[in-house]
């Protein structure tokens, strides 16, 4: 694997044969101090461009950056619309483990979400600062009390449609509505506890994948504990888990921020998650 200043060094000199590349800045977790480095760190670099068709039209011109494995062109995936004008990219594994993700943009496209940033190249003074370093963007925001409501709101009221799920024995439908409508739920209570914990300066990171590192080990093993495999009993025991984790962290941060917190709703929905998980799979009534 080439390593940091092999890959800068090849990014850079490239900018600066290329005519028609007029600047070029580094961005992501490598120009993140507080994110640990490790070797599958992405290099995410923007090109600065006057037109993207060129290099849209004859893609050879990435050759020279290695021998790949596969690539990911995310501006020609028809779920994601894109104006291809203002900005192309290449998301490229190579063979030797390094991974570019890699950018031709208009600085009209890309001078408002500068947030992280070191600039490699700059021919015509586009940018008045070299870097900024600062992760301030990123860091947890403290909930209004509306929102900490909404979230415990959709938390208890999703566990109705995963509940029925399983009494129907609609396993696909069960692990969506855990994995991607109560979990998000669970995770933004427990990154709102970071918060909390870390006067709210710090980033929980992507998808809170720091959780590991901020949360006391007994509160991200009971995390770990949620997930289950897709057969009834371990997604019934991985629902009370996410209960009494979610009840109690919703119980911290209402009063570590002086909220009010619908204990009602949560022994309700306790309650009748019990009941359905007892019913008959044959049963005609809810009695």
């Amino acid at each position: 694997m080439r390593n940091e200043q092999e890959m800068l060094t090849l990014i850079t000199q490239t900018a600066i044969e290329d005519p028609r590349i007029r600047a070029a800045y580094l961005e992501g977790s490598r120009v993140n101090s507080k994110v640990p480095a490790d070797m599958f760190q992405d290099y995410d670099v923007v090109y600065i461009v006057n037109e993207t068709k060129s290099f849209r039209e004859d893609k050879t011109w990435i050759d020279r950056f290695g021998e790949r494995l596969f690539m990911q062109l995310p501006e020609e995936n028809v779920y994601y619309p894109s104006d291809v004008d203002q900005s192309y990219g290449w998301l490229i594994q190579f063979a030797d483990g390094s991974r570019l993700d890699l950018h031709v943009s208009l600085i009209a496209s890309v001078q408002n979400r500068m947030d992280l940033y070191r600039v490699l190249v700059d021919k015509d003074g586009y940018f008045p600062q070299t870097e900024q370093l600062s992760d301030e963007i990123y860091w947890i925001q403290k909930p209004t009390e509306e929102e900490f409501l909404c979230t415990c709101n959709e938390f208890w009221w999703c566990f109705d449609n995963a509940a029925k799920g399983l009494w129907r024995d609609e396993m696909p439908y069960v692990m969506d509505m855990v994995d991607f409508n109560i979990r998000p739920m669970l995770k933004r209570l427990l990154i709102w506890k970071i918060g909390i914990d870390y006067d709210f300066s710090i980033s929980a990171g992507k998808a809170g994948k720091y959780m590991k590192k901020y949360l006391p080990d007994d509160i991200y093993q009971r995390f770990l504990d949620t997930y289950a495999r897709p057969e009834k009993t371990a997604v019934w025991t991985a629902i009370f888990k996410m209960c009494e984790l979610g009840d109690a962290v919703a119980k911290e941060v209402s009063d570590a921020l002086y909220f009010n917190y619908n204990e009602a709703e949560a022994i309700n929905c306790m309650s009748y998650l019990k009941k359905v998980q007892k019913l008959p799979a044959d049963a005609q009534t809810f009695d």
